[in-house]
């Protein structure tokens, strides 16, 4: 099969998908046949478990049959269910200095309001493995329209080519690019936080940490459904094993990819955030998860030991979602609402820092 018949397919699937997601629930769920899911006390939003209906059975793994296939596989269903581009000021791509000698692309989402000082540097999901600038584009339109704020979205270099700690240094160069740079994207130094999802934010919520001792600490940190510890085995990870958009085998060869060729642990902090020994001093934080999601319990157990260490800590919990909603919003409207939600969560933190939440 062709690439632009791939494409062609693609797209169709996406016009379908958008469609079947505006339907009431009781067709999706008929759709589904099966009865609404309920587990952990949660019920399935019924559109997420019609997307899963359909794709059952189909689904490669998320990095197979290798990563350059995975990569392009998931920049055109990104493409063909992104649905119409929400508006903002300004969008532009350009390149910066990476901490490597490298270049990174960047896109800059500038806000329609100009007195917008707030500046997120935003590092996308996809397991260290897939996902660039072009997958993420709806969520960081979104964050930029609804928060209020300048978004510098990274593409950061990923594994196998490039494994630990290669992610996580782009990520550092990035954010301490944003702050030297702020001034001439419109935004201030001293208002630039960090954050993304997954894997994403996990590069987020390991920079936070390792950026504060210097000084250069971000003003705050937004994880939506993070990977924050590797090496235990919560209950969510049993729950949500398969079935589900992510699955714990993808867990497990992510995180293969992303440390093959290193002798880093399961229990490195810069791999597992968890397992830090200190978080005391961190930004304030607002940690997101997903109910059906083989990472919640890890970023719920996150979150409260950011709380417990004393950190201004944010936490919102979307049960009836699964991981990968941030991708979702084109297609679920329940998915477009929460991330709308943690858009204006993420603008409330900004403006209440250093208050008690």
């Amino acid at each position: 099969m062709s690439d632009t018949t791939i494409r062609h397919a693609a797209r169709l699937e996406g016009l379908v998908a958008r469609a079947l997601g505006r339907l009431p629930r009781r067709l999706q769920l008929g759709l589904s046949r099966r009865a609404p899911l309920r587990i952990d006390g949660q019920t399935l939003d019924s559109c997420t478990q019609m997307l899963l209906a359909f794709s059952s059975g189909r689904r490669p793994g998320l990095c197979e049959p290798t990563p350059a296939e995975a990569r392009a596989r998931f920049r055109r269903e990104s493409a063909a269910h992104s649905g119409r581009r929400t508006p903002v000021g300004a969008v532009r791509d350009f390149e910066i200095e990476g901490r490597a000698g490298g270049r990174l692309r960047v896109r800059h989402y500038a806000p329609a309001r100009g007195e917008a000082r707030d500046l997120l540097v935003y590092l996308h999901g996809g397991g260290f493995v897939i996902g660039d600038l072009e997958t993420h584009d709806e969520p960081c339109r979104l964050l930029c329209r609804h928060a209020a704020t300048h978004v510098l979205a990274v593409e950061y270099r990923l594994a196998p080519e490039h494994p630990f700690p290669a992610g996580l240094e782009d990520s550092l160069a990035a954010h301490a690019w944003a702050r030297a740079n702020a001034a001439s994207l419109g935004a201030d130094a001293s208002l630039v936080s960090i954050g993304g999802d997954s894997a994403g934010g996990n590069l987020a919520a390991v920079a936070a940490r390792l950026a504060a001792p210097g000084g250069d600490a971000p003003a705050a940190q937004l994880l939506i459904y993070p990977a924050t510890d590797s090496a235990t085995r919560r209950p969510s990870k049993e729950l949500f094993a398969g079935g589900f958009f992510l699955t714990r085998e993808d867990c497990e060869q992510f995180y293969q990819h992303y440390t093959s060729g290193t002798d880093v642990c399961e229990t490195d902090p810069r791999v597992s955030p968890l397992h830090a020994e200190d978080l005391r001093g961190l930004p304030p934080a607002l940690v997101v998860v997903a109910g059906f999601d083989v990472l919640r319990d890890e970023g719920d157990a996150y979150a409260e030991s950011l709380r417990a260490a004393g950190v201004v800590t944010r936490h919102a919990r979307f049960p009836s979602l699964a991981h990968g909603f941030v991708n979702m919003t084109g297609l679920c409207p329940s998915a477009r609402r929460a991330m709308i939600r943690t858009a204006k969560e993420w603008r409330e933190l900004l403006d209440r820092r250093g208050a008690a939440l």
